[in-house]
């Protein structure tokens, strides 16, 4: 997912504040960009009357506090979100860009999302008020919020299993010094830990060695006199030699397995490489239909066989030899990762829910004054413009209870005890969520592998058959 900075929205010349706005968000709530309004989401406000109540909140903000800052000051801040072509579907686009916003303002600043198809990648477009919803505070843009706003998308993208921009450069910086603590190893720390780890097993000689680092995973060759290694999911090749670091080049190692030297491994090694994982097996004959040639296919030949070998040491490790058995996991690992995703949905409608009511029971109570003034004056038309806000987010609020089937309004401090207990549960459930789609994905996969190895042994038969046939 990429994002882009995060943009505060002033005036601006020859605008009011309303017009500010309500331009804003006209444009990002375009219904030929959102599916007609199917792709809009509010919190704290309703969508259609977010510009009234973004300004409402402003005004009661400066009428309890007292500050006022003159045609710089902000009204609401806009980012935006794409994804990756193809990746995701709008729907769930909207949804990680609500978790996005609320994650991001903790929840306290009423916000729009509006999710937009016209391009050929999916985006979302972030408004959020610059008044928190208690209208006592206000959003202050910090120093860093670029690189803040990037790490939080990428770590839901992450949880969700979405792609990434792997090498972003923002301000001069690479993406592993911003990302800090969490950022993976360097490929030649990953390779310094694999050989710490090969020579802990206590290989007879070198190309024992070597044998131990290509069974976990590391893609050993020769060039010239040169070992080179390449650690799984990177690209590019390390030679074995000074630039691994003191006490890792080829030289070295093998005089430490010749006893002629003590190996003393890296302080910084403390990252370990996570484990091959189990990945579907590539379609050869598809893939040379479709053009690729001689050389792609005996690179896909390794690769299949690497994966084969995973898998089998995935059913090994799991005891699940018996391809009834794995089925019948992989069926129950997915009904229950299905189980959990509706229930993590139907926790979050109803938080939206809760979110919506609150807000329209506060503007209601906010503005019944206002309103019981408008009737009494007989509807007057002059009342309704110098009070048009006001009446706008009421009847809003009247509209939104009628459609919800609300008789009876609720006290906000229950509303706001039972979305507490929700967004309690969700959290709880989300890690076991989590869990429960990677075991699910390694189940299937290994499965698919599986089903893939026995049509093509079913397909060799019948080939073997057909030539004996003609025999």
């Amino acid at each position: 997912m990429a994002t882009t900075r995060i943009m505060p929205l002033h005036i601006g010349k020859g605008r009011t504040e309303s017009q500010a706005i309500s331009d804003i968000i006209d444009y990002v709530a375009n219904p030929q960009k959102t599916d007609n309004g199917k792709l809009i989401t509010g919190y704290g406000c309703d969508s259609r009357t977010a510009d009234a109540e973004f300004l409402l909140a402003k005004r009661q903000y400066i009428a309890a506090t007292g500050r006022v800052r003159g045609a710089d000051d902000v009204i609401a801040y806009h980012v935006r979100q794409s994804f990756k072509p193809g990746e995701i579907t709008p729907e769930e686009a909207n949804r990680l860009g609500v978790e996005f916003a609320k994650r991001f303002t903790k929840g306290n600043h009423a916000f729009v999302v509006c999710t937009h198809i016209d391009k050929s990648h999916i985006h979302n477009h972030i408004i959020w008020s610059a008044v928190n919803t208690d209208c006592d505070r206000k959003f202050r843009n910090f120093w860093g919020s670029t690189r803040a706003v990037r790490r939080l998308s990428d770590t839901i993208c992450i949880e969700n299993g979405l792609s990434i921009v792997e090498d972003p450069k923002p301000h001069g910086k690479s993406y592993n010094k911003w990302l800090g603590d969490q950022a993976k190893p360097s490929h030649r720390e990953q390779l310094r830990v694999m050989i710490d780890r090969a020579l802990e097993q206590k290989p007879a000689d070198f190309d024992a060695l070597l044998k131990l680092l290509s069974e976990m995973g590391c893609e050993v060759s020769r060039r010239g006199k040169a070992i080179r290694l390449k650690a799984p999911g990177w690209k590019n090749v390390a030679r074995m030699d000074d630039k691994l670091g003191a006490g890792y080049s080829e030289a070295e190692i093998r005089a430490v397995l010749a006893g002629e030297k003590q190996h003393t491994p890296r302080k910084k090694s403390t990252v370990q490489p996570e484990p091959p994982r189990v990945n579907l097996l590539v379609d050869i004959q598809a893939k040379l239909q479709a053009g690729k040639g001689s050389g792609y296919a005996r690179w896909a030949k390794v690769f299949n066989l690497k994966q084969m070998a995973q898998t089998v040491n995935f059913l090994t490790e799991h005891q699940l030899l018996d391809y009834a058995e794995l089925a019948e996991k992989a069926a129950a690992a997915t009904a229950h990762h299905n189980e959990l995703s509706a229930q993590i949905k139907a926790a979050e409608k109803r938080i939206a829910e809760i979110a919506v009511l609150r807000t329209h029971i506060i503007n209601y109570a906010k503005t019944r004054e206002t309103y019981v003034a408008y009737r009494k004056a007989g509807y007057s038309k002059k009342f309704r413009e110098e009070h048009e806000q006001e009446i706008l987010l009421h009847q809003a609020a009247k509209n939104a209870f009628d459609e919800m089937g609300v008789k009876k309004l609720p006290k906000v401090k229950d509303l706001q005890a039972e979305y507490a207990k929700l967004l309690e549960e969700k959290k709880k459930t989300y890690a076991e969520y989590r869990r429960s789609r990677e075991e699910m994905r390694e189940l299937l996969t290994a499965k698919a592998n599986v089903d893939r190895l026995l049509k093509m042994d079913e397909e060799q038969k019948k080939e073997q058959e057909k030539d004996h046939g003609q025999r």
